[in-house]
């Protein structure tokens, strides 16, 4: 990262990974310190920049999913090919994976909003060692909008998951139903001393989070406030909600602090 955090950095793409039609990651050349669930500000000359979850961390690159859905990512789409990118970043609070170490865990993620929690999931996926259980619920609106399939082959071997589709057919691999659906069902050691990070759309957070709580859940819950972040410095203010910048102070919140942040 640049001395001067206004100053992006080119950065090569070494390799691109399409799940959709309209969802790629980016696999960037990176040197240097990131957490998951903190962000990098993508830009191109003349077409502006945008906000990426980190979605992947490796000795020497970072993956960034991107969605096509607007002037930025429509560019970074069409010439990506032998390409670089512009980055600023890493920015934010990620999370700490010591911060769920030696607990039950559990993991419920929508659509995107696996990206951001990818890396916590594939880290303790590798060390089973530093867990006391744990369990993966993700959601997709259906089986083509389903992402990091080859993950999720990964993670079926490590942890307890349910991988599920809005609707759609039933089928051996997958289940139907909102991720709210499953929580009651959940088999807990000890759900008062059980931790859970929630990831997605701000309505799915919402309806989980209940869910958790009903559940018994004692607040020791984690979200990450993804929404109208610009600057990336707690500069222009968009993603100002009470007195927190979602971009300095987040993205990722205790649920205590995030159940707050209505805007």
């Amino acid at each position: 990262m640049n001395e001067n955090v206004y100053v992006p950095f080119l950065s090569k793409i070494q390799k691109v990974i399409r799940h959709t039609s309209i969802e790629y990651t980016f696999r960037m050349e990176y040197h240097g310190n990131v957490k998951p669930g903190q962000f990098f500000e993508v830009s191109m000359p003349k077409y502006g920049e945008a906000p990426i979850s980190v979605s992947g961390i490796g000795e020497d690159y970072v993956d960034l999913t991107i969605r096509r859905v607007g002037k930025v990512t429509n560019e970074i789409f069409e010439k990506y090919e032998g390409n670089s990118l512009f980055l600023r970043g890493p920015y934010g609070n990620g999370f700490v994976v010591s911060d769920y170490a030696g607990s039950e865990l559990v993991i419920v993620a929508g659509g995107t909003g696996v990206s951001p929690v990818r890396g916590v999931i594939s880290y303790f996926g590798n060390h089973p060692e530093e867990h006391n259980g744990m369990t993966l619920i993700a959601g997709f609106k259906s089986d083509d909008d389903i992402l990091f399939r080859k993950d999720f082959e990964t993670w079926k071997k490590q942890m307890d998951v349910i991988l599920t589709v809005d609707k759609g057919e039933p089928s051996p691999n997958r289940q139907v139903g909102l991720v709210t659906s499953f929580i009651p069902q959940l088999e807990l050691k000890e759900v008062t001393s059980a931790k859970a990070i929630v990831v997605g759309p701000p309505a799915m957070m919402r309806f989980t989070t209940a869910a958790l709580l009903e559940r018994g859940f004692k607040e020791n819950i984690w979200i990450s406030q993804e929404r109208k972040m610009c600057c990336g410095l707690g500069k222009c203010g968009h993603c100002r909600i009470n007195d927190k910048y979602v971009c300095l102070d987040g993205p990722v919140f205790p649920y205590t602090v995030g159940k707050n942040l209505l805007d």
